[in-house]
């Protein structure tokens, strides 16, 4: 093992080790230090000289030894040093008071006689100040505000051996800033305050206050925004400025006043035509008013005025949009509601009123501004006839007819109703339809039409209109004459009654039917001695004819459709009365006569045929009328032949005809106005 090493000298610097020195030992190669405190020890191993103990108690008194150690072990203990360690630091509280002031603290250190305190600024600058004390606090003053300090403090014993020594930083708190300044934004209701910064400060705090209310914005810069600003409203302003030691002292208020408030309970009203009251409930802390008016053309006016309400001229018809602000040094209070009034709309002008009959009036006007709807009212006869439209135009239906009516044009909105101020205008009906009572006729072609009259000053015209043209007849009483009708037409007879007021509807057409037209042309022709055949041309406006042949000995009719009949039972050589009656399809019936006609002569009776000699034949009949002449005829093949006897005579004689032949034989009366008579009957004679 090693030598014993020698203490040379040991001493404590820290409250917590103690340093011991001493001369090498040859052939060590660790030395080991203890500490030794009654029974508690310390040991360390340090490679060489000087070596320290650490982990000790502060103001402890220790018995430090040593022995030097290698790889034989360990030399036996150094004699011993007493070494007494050095107080502990006190520990320090620090504050800064003021702006100007550190406050220093701390708690008592055993053993310690005073203690020193020095303060000095951390950058270096001025001069360090120092103070001793028994005490166990300080306050230095007349510091740098806002300016970062370092304290030292360590406490002595009654050696006035110093002991360990305690280093803090501290800030003194900030300085009031300086040159506040309040910058008003009336539109977004906003502050902007700015002030110089102050030396030291880390964060601002800017308070706005308004009674309980608070505001406040924190801010590192020189500079903050404090929104939601009230309208109408006095706010004080102070800014404080705030580092880790503390806080400065408010700013002085600056006071700030902001903008007013929209006004409020605005009332819009036309105090008279033409004219607009706005008025509004006053504002805290507004100076003056400008009420705006835009109409809806486009075209704006204002208002300024010190007073709550304000006059502007109005048209009808237009919508005005209102808003009122309220001023002061702050500015224009912010936009309230918009108010729109709308006057009411105009009378409708260049009015015109057209008859498209006698009970409705057709009604148009110009259109007018800010109508949406238009009235029409008509008012007399029995009542009030009302049409609405949103047109420019109205149909006025089911009027009284020969009536006087005040008919007005009143314009709707739906914002303002109706305008009442429009005038009425005087507007008359046209004539009622005359009624016609009574068609009769006066005449072959003429009728006489009466009607009832329910009109003033009316002119009434008759028409009848047909397939054959139009005849009228006019009249200011309730009868006129109808001439010249032509036959077998049929009519529609109507009338209107005329005024200044205008034309009245037709009446109810009445139908007229003139009697059918006699046929020009009757023909008769025998074809039996009994039977005759009647024809005649077309009757206009006739459906059947019914013709008839009268004489004493009697009568022969015939009803038909047709243009010709036959007629039985006619007696031979009789004179007879010709009539015609032509009927309409609705019955009616012209009655028509004309010549009159004789038939054919009676045929003989009793003919017989006697031979003559020399090939002649005597042909005997018996007379009807011995007045009458006869003829008779022979036909064959071989030739034809004829006699005629002398007036008064009942036979005749035909000689020299030809042999082997069969011929008929004919007697028929011989008249100078008829042809030869074909029916009467015929002989074969062989």
């Amino acid at each position: 093992a090693p030598d014993t090493p020698v203490i040379d000298q040991a001493y404590s610097k820290l409250s917590n080790s103690i340093t011991v020195e001493w001369k090498a030992v040859p052939g060590a190669t660790n030395y080991m230090l203890t500490a030794q405190d009654g029974d508690s020890f310390v040991e360390t191993v340090v490679k060489n000289s000087p070596g320290t103990v650490t982990g000790l108690k502060p103001a402890t008194l220790y018995r430090i030894t040593i022995r030097s150690i290698n790889s034989g072990g360990k030399s036996q203990p150094s004699p011993f040093t007493k070494v007494k360690t050095v107080l502990a630091a006190p520990i320090l509280s620090v504050g800064s008071p003021s702006c100007d002031s550190i406050a220093v603290s701390w708690k008592a250190v055993p053993m310690a006689a005073g203690f020193s305190v020095s303060v000095m600024r951390s950058d270096g600058l001025g001069r360090m100040l120092k103070e001793n004390t028994t005490n166990t606090s300080l306050v230095f003053t007349n510091l740098d505000p806002g300016t970062l300090y370092t304290i030292k403090a360590y406490a002595w014993n009654a050696n006035g051996m110093p002991g360990d020594d305690f280093t803090y930083n501290q800030r003194t708190s900030p300085n009031a800033p300086g040159d506040v300044k309040v910058a008003f934004n009336s539109g977004a209701l906003r502050a902007v305050v700015s002030w110089m910064p102050t030396e030291g400060a880390l964060i601002y705090s800017v308070t706005v206050s308004s009674g309980l209310l608070k505001l406040r914005c924190n801010t590192s810069s020189a500079s903050c925004i404090v929104p939601s600003l009230q309208c109408s409203s006095e706010y004080y302003v102070s800014v404080t400025a705030y580092n880790d030691a503390g806080s400065s002292k408010p700013t002085d208020a600056v006071s700030l006043k902001t903008i007013p408030c929209a006004p409020v309970n605005i009332s819009i009203e036309e105090d008279e035509l033409g004219h607009l009251l706005v008025s509004w409930s006053n504002v805290s802390f507004g100076h003056y008013y400008v009420v705006f008016v835009k109409s809806d053309d486009g075209l704006e006016v204002h208002c300024n005025t010190s007073y709550t309400q304000c006059h502007f001229q109005s048209d009808c018809g237009f919508t005005y949009f209102i808003s009122v602000f309220a001023y002061n040094k702050a500015g224009q209070s912010p936009l309230g509601d918009v108010f729109n009034y709308t006057t009411a709309p105009c009378c409708p002008s260049d009015f015109r009123a057209v008859f498209m009959s006698s009970d409705t009036v057709r009604v148009t006007w110009a259109p007018v501004r800010g109508a949406d709807l238009y009235e029409t009212r008509a008012t007399g006869g029995r009542g009030v006839v009302l049409c609405k439209d949103t047109a420019t135009a109205c149909t006025l239906s089911a009027l009284q007819c020969n009536t006087p009516y005040n008919i007005t044009v009143y314009s709707f909105s739906e914002a303002r109703g109706s305008n009442t101020s429009c005038v009425p205008q005087y507007v008359a009906t046209a004539p009622c339809s005359p009624e016609i009572k009574n068609i009769s006729k006066e005449g072959l072609s003429v009728i006489s039409v009466q009607w009832q009259s329910n009109n003033e000053e009316a002119m009434y015209i008759v028409t009848a209109r047909g397939e054959a043209g139009l005849w009228h007849c006019t009249s200011t009483g309730n009868s006129c004459t109808l001439t010249d009708l032509p036959c077998g037409s049929a009519f529609s007879v109507s009338a209107i009654a005329r005024s200044p007021a205008g034309q009245s509807l037709p009446s109810y057409s009445v139908p007229l039917e003139t009697a059918p037209c006699c046929p020009n042309d009757l023909v008769l022709s025998q074809v039996t001695q009994s039977v005759t055949n009647i024809s005649w041309s077309v009757g206009m406006g006739a459906q059947t004819y019914v013709t008839a042949l009268e004489s004493p000995k009697g009568q022969a009719k015939c009803h038909t459709l047709q243009t010709y009949c036959l007629l039985g039972c006619i007696t031979c050589g009789t004179n007879y009365t010709v009539s015609l009656r032509a009927i309409s399809e609705t019955g009616v019936t012209s009655n028509c006569t004309y010549q009159g006609y004789s038939s054919s002569a009676c045929c003989p009776s009793g003919v017989k045929l006697y031979r003559l000699r020399s090939n002649g034949i005597r042909v005997f009949w018996r007379a009807s009328d011995e007045t009458i002449n006869y003829n008779a005829d022979l036909r064959g093949s071989k030739g034809n032949f004829s006699c005629t006897p002398r007036s008064g005579l009942s036979h005749c004689d035909i000689t020299e005809i030809p042999c082997g032949d069969v011929y008929t034989v004919v007697v028929a009366p011989t008249t100078d106005k008829r042809p030869k008579l074909t029916f009467c009957p015929k002989k074969i004679y062989s």
